[in-house]
């Protein structure tokens, strides 16, 4: 669901549904840490008249590297997404870039702060580069669900603020046995094209 104010009234509707599943590859390897893989289907079932969706199906990789500095997580991600075909509304190729981090404040209340990037893109729904800077606090409802609420700022060409709120529901794992898993790769990366699940 997407809300935005133009002109002085309040727009709403329902954006493209996205569905993904993240791959975790390693726990621990030189130089790129906790590394995972997140692919996600999007269908579109926003309006890309109304600017709340592309118009097309699309597919996104996102690989996902994660570190922890004490009590601070750091991640690293890069984006991939290509369209069904093209789109006057979204380019058919598009990248996407996040740094962020995230750290304890009390209890179960954290903190986020992130840097994202979209780089240039072409054909008839290309753009310039967008740069933006996202933060606000989590929290921790227990292991499995996580509230995520915050502001996005306008760094280069991202077009005003904007604040989003949301929930993440880690399932577990989908195959295998044993007992607690190690911590999943966080990719806290909020802005990083749109692959968390979240309301805007």
């Amino acid at each position: 669901m997407l809300r935005d104010a133009e002109g002085g009234r309040a727009r709403s509707g329902i954006t493209d549904f996205l569905v993904d599943v993240k791959w975790r590859l390693t726990d621990d390897a030189p130089l790129i840490g906790a590394f995972a893989v997140q692919a996600a289907v999007s269908l579109p079932t926003g309006s890309a008249d109304a600017g709340r969706g592309s118009g097309k199906a699309g597919v996104n990789l996102l690989a996902i590297s994660s570190h922890r500095l004490g009590p601070v997580a750091l991640d690293i991600n890069a984006g991939y997404t290509r369209l069904g075909g093209e789109s006057a509304f979204a380019p058919r190729d598009s990248t996407v870039w996040t740094a962020s981090a995230g750290l304890p404040v009390v209890d179960r209340l954290g903190w986020v702060a992130e840097l994202f990037g979209y780089p240039g893109t072409t054909g008839p729904g290309g753009g310039l580069l967008v740069v933006a800077f996202l933060t606000g606090p989590t929290i921790t409802l227990n292991p499995s669900f996580v509230l995520d609420a915050g502001a996005i700022f306008d760094v280069e060409r991202f077009g005003g603020t904007a604040i989003h709120g949301g929930l993440t529901w880690n399932i577990g794992r989908a195959w295998g046995r044993g007992g607690s898993p190690p911590p999943e790769p966080s990719g806290q990366g909020f802005g990083g094209g749109g692959v968390r699940r979240r309301m805007e």
